[in-house]
């Protein structure tokens, strides 16, 4: 398909205003699209677990990008399951539904990489995708998210609807979610490194053993893959987003300390859930569909985290 010029195409973008919608926003704007024609709804003013609201929200518009979710790390998604499949599922669902109804040219949906089997072949390939059921801790906000694919997928064999679907591994950046009751696991150990410095604590508790790997994708490189994507790729099956490095928790750990010039014995839970085994993610068909690849060395995107978590830790 022919590139899609952003510069006279009005957009919303849901989530905007969080941490990886900040990005996409100014992402869009480097790539031509005018600010003034880039609407960021509030969840305060826009509710979009209710049909109404995503039918005006969407009304005489042309691209829609989906962030917007309801999303934490183990903890809140063992605490409130249920919200988080049923406001997820509500919100993608009716937002798609909506923008179809309206012609909307095209919607692009991020999804989540929770939405994998518990148990896959690593790293992640996109056909992947269905051989199994999420790791339990957050298969309900997984299974929620991987629906949105599903009717993605019908939406455009009945209707001819373009929409894709991107899945991002774990985020980390400067104005991450730092709050320890929903983080995930890089903001809440910088921030539980910060704390226990302030306190001048000898031992360090972490949840698990340490023995699982993450993969970790810096906000303003998946803010350029997912801005790539709107404007050049249009095809019904799932995208990666990744920067190919992986990780264990124990040496993820052991990094955030050093780095944040933290001395003391890590001590871990094993008496707490590990999540998902491994997580990393194959992204040859990002590269190969719309020229995606991450910039940003892990180390550096790191440092840059804490530096600017330090600057703001009230």
């Amino acid at each position: 398909m022919a590139m899609i010029n952003l510069a006279d195409r009005r957009i919303v973008v849901t989530g905007g205003a969080g941490f990886l919608g900040r990005q996409v926003v100014n992402q869009l704007c480097a790539a031509g699209a005018q600010r003034d024609k880039i609407t960021v709804p509030r969840s305060r003013d826009c509710d979009l677990r209710q049909l109404e609201a995503c039918q005006t929200l969407v009304q005489d518009q042309d691209i829609i990008v989906h962030l917007a979710a309801h999303v934490g790390g183990i903890g809140l998604n063992q605490e409130k399951p249920g919200e988080l499949f049923y406001d997820n599922l509500m919100m993608g669902a009716q937002l798609i539904h909506a923008a179809h109804s309206a012609g909307v040219q095209k919607f692009v949906c991020v999804g989540t990489v929770c939405a994998y089997p518990k148990f896959t072949p690593v790293p992640f390939k996109e056909d992947d995708l269905w051989n199994g059921y999420p790791e339990e801790t957050n298969a309900p906000y997984g299974v929620a998210k991987k629906a949105l694919l599903v009717q993605l997928q019908a939406y455009r064999q009945q209707y001819g609807f373009d929409g894709i679907y991107l899945l991002p591994v774990n985020l980390y950046g400067p104005e991450d979610n730092f709050d320890p009751r929903s983080s995930h696991v890089i903001p809440a150990l910088i921030r539980k490194v910060h704390e226990a410095q302030q306190r001048g604590d000898r031992q360090f508790p972490v949840w698990g053993d340490g023995s699982p790997t993450r993969e970790f994708l810096y906000s303003t490189d998946a803010a350029q893959g997912i801005v790539l994507a709107t404007q050049s790729y249009s095809d019904p099956e799932p995208v990666n987003l990744g920067s190919g490095a992986e990780i264990s928790i124990r040496d993820l750990v052991v990094l955030i300390a050093d780095l944040m010039e933290f001395e003391a014995d890590i001590v871990w839970q094993t008496d707490k859930p590990n999540g998902q085994p491994r997580r990393c993610l194959d992204t040859h068909r990002a590269t190969a569909a719309f020229g995606f690849e991450a910039q940003v060395d892990f180390r550096t995107g790191l440092r840059q985290t804490i530096d600017w978590y330090r600057q703001h830790a009230v």
